[in-house]
């Protein structure tokens, strides 16, 4: 028993940042949700948010989330491949994650200018022929989402990749293995971990963007992050704000549950020494 005390001392300081800033805030939120404009207690928010309009709006959410988290896979799988066969990885890595540091409001002003009727693009375009109306568009708010998000896909499946066993791709080829089967049979599912991590990453934050939406599509996009904002700051209506909110964390609590990781074990996925 001596030896258990010292080390439950240590982990107070964990469990106070856990009570404070991960279980009060959410008790918060669930508290609110079942209080109407009026104050006044109520069921009406959880009945609202059935409704068409918010069925509407919650299915529009994941179709974004997913677009942009399939595209990042694209985009992301063949990109951390490459980057495992380079010299100076690590370098290219860094260069990758950095514009991840940047300010989320400043890149969104940068694409309002990149994407402008008078911006670059719209520059080149107009060599070709008119000028073309990019922002408040979906295509802007995808590509916006798509490059905000990249680095967090990258990184996970980086990681996956970079710890393969080279010797299983020599002993798939030495079998007869196409480089297609050897990535379909060999090298995909021993990295599936790290694209769960990646998707972790990217469907969850998608589902709840707003910035973007405001900024890039002006709104004609439609997010559950855009109707919580909406909703606290406009309507000051905080208990259906709130009731949203709460839907938001079982959405994020459903998708972490599918996308959850199982050990595969490291004798595997080892690199020889």
């Amino acid at each position: 028993m001596k030896t258990k005390a010292p080390r439950f001392y240590y982990m107070i300081p964990y469990y106070l940042w856990i009570v404070l800033f991960v279980v009060a805030p959410i008790a918060l939120v669930v508290y609110y949700s079942f209080f109407n404009i009026t104050g006044d207690f109520t069921f009406s928010n959880y009945q609202n948010f059935f409704s068409s309009v918010y069925f509407r709006m919650t299915l529009s959410s994941f179709w974004y989330a997913f677009l942009v988290t399939l595209i990042t896979i694209a985009i992301a799988y063949p990109t951390a491949y490459w980057l495992t066969k380079t010299k100076n990885k690590q370098l290219w890595l860094l260069l990758i994650i950095i514009p991840s540091w940047i300010n989320l409001l400043l890149k969104a002003y940068a694409f309002i200018g990149i994407f402008g009727l008078y911006g670059p693009v719209n520059k080149v375009i107009s060599t070709f022929g008119s000028r073309q109306q990019i922002l408040f568009t979906d295509f802007s708010f995808i590509f916006v989402a798509v490059y905000i998000f990249i680095p967090f896909m990258i990184l996970p499946i980086f990681n996956s990749l970079d710890k393969l066993n080279p010797a299983l791709f020599d002993a798939s080829r030495d079998l007869g293995a196409s480089s297609w089967v050897t990535f379909r049979r060999v090298i995909f599912p021993l990295t599936l971990n790290g694209v769960k991590s990646g998707i972790q990453a990217v469907f969850i934050p998608a589902l709840s963007l707003f910035v973007i939406t405001r900024l890039i599509s002006g709104n004609k996009v439609i997010t559950l992050g855009t109707a919580i904002e909406q909703q606290f700051l406009v309507t000051q209506n905080w208990g259906m704000g709130s009731t949203i909110a709460v839907f938001l964390i079982l959405f994020m609590i459903i998708v972490m549950m599918l996308t959850g990781q199982k050990d595969r074990g490291g004798a595997i996925s080892g690199k020889t020494k």
